[in-house]
């Protein structure tokens, strides 16, 4: 089981990180162009909100089942796994909670230049934070 939820978080990811990067894209793209916020972009910002909240979740099942998770919480000197223990799961849950506040902010809002740049600000943020703790080595 180990084995398929390690792979499988790995594969979403990509596909989570995809959509979220083509939010941000979206987003600072309507912003500078100053075009009407449509329901094409409010899917696409949902999209990438349901792809993180998805990999979220895997990723909180893969934290308990992994000897690189919740098993070496305590070995803190030991740089990779602190990583994959600590920084990575807390960095990551920050991001999904930016992205999530980002969503919830645009429904509030009117003013679609106001609606895009939540979203650059939000989901641009919540991108940067995943990217800087994805645990390459790993990855590849």
């Amino acid at each position: 089981m180990y084995n398929f939820l390690q792979k499988f978080h790995s594969g979403w990811a990509y596909l989570a990180l995809l959509i979220l990067l083509v939010a941000v894209v979206n987003a600072i793209l309507g912003f500078t162009s100053k075009k009407e916020f449509t329901a094409k972009d409010r899917k696409i910002a949902l999209f990438a909100l349901i792809g993180t909240h998805t990999q979220l979740l895997i990723g909180l099942i893969l934290y308990f089942v992994s000897p690189l998770g919740k098993a070496a919480f305590g070995q803190m000197s030991n740089a990779e796994l602190r990583l994959t223990s600590l920084e990575h799961p807390l960095i990551n849950l920050i991001a999904i909670v930016l992205i999530t506040i980002g969503w919830s902010k645009h429904k509030k809002l009117i003013n679609s230049e106001a609606k895009f740049k939540t979203f650059a600000i939000f989901y641009g943020l919540g991108l940067l934070l995943i990217l800087s703790r994805i645990p390459w080595n790993l990855w590849f």
